[in-house]
């Protein structure tokens, strides 16, 4: 039991560590002036979002490896771990680089894997694929944002003015 408990704190603190992220590469004044939809979350909500996310992301592939081990599982959490490098890798395209275009590239492939994540998690632990479904819910969204926000401010795209 203590084994499975340490384990889960692994995979949760891989999530908390891709996450670092978001606390490095923060909106800050560049992203308070760009042009964004009426739709726009308020900023409170990302952080509150993104930390239950973050939790459903621990446990999802947690769930797998003990349904399944890690010889059984190898595949899913390969791809597992390709979502979190890539989800970790949007907040320094976006806010670190100011480059919305290649945000959007990147979160259509996190949109990708998390869905082929889903496919091979359903089979092994029905709760796990289902704990996936949120996220790619807000993955989703937050495509479609990034989307809106670049369309709206091209001229922005990889700005060097001081944040």
């Amino acid at each position: 039991m203590a084994g499975e408990l340490a384990v889960l704190g692994l995979f949760l603190l891989a999530c908390f560590a891709a996450a670092t992220t978001g606390a490095v590469f923060r909106p800050g004044p560049w992203y308070d002036r760009l042009d964004k939809p009426s739709w726009t979350p308020p900023d409170w909500a990302f952080p509150v979002a993104w930390t239950l996310l973050y939790i459903a992301i621990g446990v999802a592939p947690w769930l797998v490896w003990r349904a399944a081990g890690l010889a059984g599982a190898a595949l899913p959490l390969a791809v597992w771990a390709v979502q979190l490098a890539l989800n970790a890798a949007w907040s320094w395209l976006f806010f670190g680089l100011r480059r919305m275009d290649l945000a959007f590239a990147e979160v259509v492939a996190l949109w990708l894997s998390i869905a082929l994540m889903i496919a091979l998690f359903l089979p092994i632990s029905v709760t796990a694929g289902l704990l996936m479904v949120p996220y790619l819910v807000w993955v989703s969204f937050a495509a479609v944002l990034n989307l809106a926000v670049w369309q709206r401010n091209k001229d922005a795209v990889g700005s060097r003015e001081p944040a």
